[in-house]
């Protein structure tokens, strides 16, 4: 109910995620590790949600700069996909990129 003392006020819904409920990147393989590199094999296997680059770089306390340079190498070789929405631009797996990571996840001492 309103009063007619009550200040008009505006309320926002909170913006993110929150950093208390993330999860830890699953660890990549020592396969996928020697195939992409243990950057690139991280940041592929924590793909498996969509993700944004600064999403992405705060979850690997790395620069944004970093992130996206692999997201490109990434990309030129079909492994993601990144779908626009508004401003922001959000990439997942390819079903190539899915199919290259789903026998190594969450087996991090592969050889």
């Amino acid at each position: 109910m309103l009063s007619a003392r009550a200040l008009p006020h505006i309320v926002y819904g909170a913006r993110g995620l929150a950093t208390l409920a993330e999860r830890p990147a699953p660890p990549a393989s020592r396969a996928l590790e020697r195939l992409l590199g243990a950057s690139r094999a991280r940041l592929l296997t924590m793909l498996a949600e969509p993700a944004s680059t600064t999403e992405l770089a705060h979850r690997l306390d790395v620069t944004p700069a970093a992130v996206s340079q692999h997201l490109s190498v990434l990309r030129e070789a079909h492994l993601l996909e990144r779908t626009r929405h508004g401003r922001h631009v959000r990439y997942r797996h390819s079903p190539l990129g899915a199919a290259l990571c789903e026998p190594h996840l969450g087996h991090g001492t592969d050889n």
